[in-house]
């Protein structure tokens, strides 16, 4: 328990916003290296195999994240200077996702000499943040096939076995520029702005069982470059948190379909997970009876081909909030529900 705390503590004190988590992956693979291990480094991430790793095993995944978002506005206390006040440890990244990477790492540690069902591996990866091209993204092509894979995430340590994917749209209106005054050119402010109403008020007939309905929330707009023309073009941005109901693609047409403004996406491969019912993970979750649910945010588990799930210690409603903390009790109830769920996953009944 302590040395998760401590090493916490480093991390918070060692910014890693999104592609500059050099620092934080220098930390860890010297912590890794201190503790008798071999960590190789792609980019900024750092891999870490077992000692009981064997050919002829299928490859067990445990994943988090060393990067974290920006400190947002209304911090009340450096972000990067850890403090413990009433059981409460502060800084940034340590709700999202420090709290979750230390356990899983003392977790790792403690069982990687088992002689178990799985090979263990430990990614603690970079530009999860942003989906980013440096992150777990570039690892995997580098790795063997992985059979099955734990992310950490802040769930408060129950499963989540589902989780939205996400699709990030540019929008642009076309008008045609002219003087205000005299009431000339097409706003495309304005078309813009009732393109925006219809996704507002989009209903999706397709309601996955699992995941509800597809949500979408408009985020970012802008237009104009002086307050006497007429803006001819307006852009926004598009969230749409999709489910298994029906693929990225699809939620395009249908969008686009719908209104005026050209609708580009940024990507389509970020769809929506689910953990097979039949998976090793949800036979361990079920004789653990640990609370599943379905995660409206995305994580490391978009990159992946192979069943998993997320679960890890602390409040994913704390994530990106100022004054950001984790508490000293869901640390080690981290430590200890991670041993169970892989004591349980791993155990080797040949």
């Amino acid at each position: 328990m302590n040395q998760s705390i401590r090493l916490l503590t480093q991390l918070i004190a060692t910014p890693s916003v999104s592609r500059q988590e050099k620092g934080a992956a220098d930390l860890m693979e010297q912590y890794f290296k201190e503790s008798g291990f071999a960590p190789q480094r792609i980019g900024h991430n750092v891999v870490v195999w077992g000692a009981a790793r064997r050919p002829d095993k299928p490859n067990l995944l445990l994943c988090s994240h060393l990067d974290t978002v920006k400190p947002a506005q209304g911090y009340s206390r450096d972000p990067h200077s850890p403090v413990i006040e009433e059981g409460r440890l502060y800084g940034l990244g340590s709700n999202d996702a420090g709290g979750a990477l230390v356990c899983l790492t003392q977790a790792f540690i403690q069982l990687h000499q088992l002689q178990s069902a799985y090979n263990l591996l430990l990614v603690l990866s970079a530009e999860e943040e942003i989906s980013g091209s440096g992150g777990l993204a570039m690892v995997l092509p580098q790795l063997p096939p992985i059979e099955t894979a734990i992310i950490g995430e802040p769930t408060g340590m129950q499963a989540a076995i589902g989780e939205r994917g996400l699709m990030v749209l540019e929008g642009e209106a076309v008008g045609v520029s002219g003087h205000a005054a005299r009431g000339e050119g097409i706003n495309a402010l304005y078309q813009a702005l009732k393109d925006i109403n219809i996704l507002k008020n989009f209903s999706f007939e397709k309601i996955s069982p699992l995941m509800g309905k597809v949500h979408l929330q408009v985020t970012q707009i802008e237009a104009g470059t002086q307050h006497n023309v007429v803006p001819d073009r307006c852009r926004f941005v598009v969230d749409v948190r999709s489910t298994d109901s029906c693929s990225n693609r699809e939620i395009l047409e249908m969008l686009q379909n719908s209104v005026q403004s050209t609708l580009t996406p940024r990507s389509l491969h970020h769809t929506a997970s689910a953990t097979p019912a039949d998976s090793p993970l949800m036979q361990a979750i079920h004789a653990l009876q640990i609370p599943a649910y379905i995660s409206p945010t995305t994580s490391d588990w978009i990159q992946l081909s192979c069943p998993a799930l997320k679960i890890g210690p602390g409040d994913s409603s704390r994530s990106h909030t100022a004054d950001e903390y984790i508490l000293l009790s869901e640390l080690e109830e981290g430590l200890n529900g991670y041993l169970r769920l892989l004591n349980t996953l791993i155990t080797d009944h040949s």
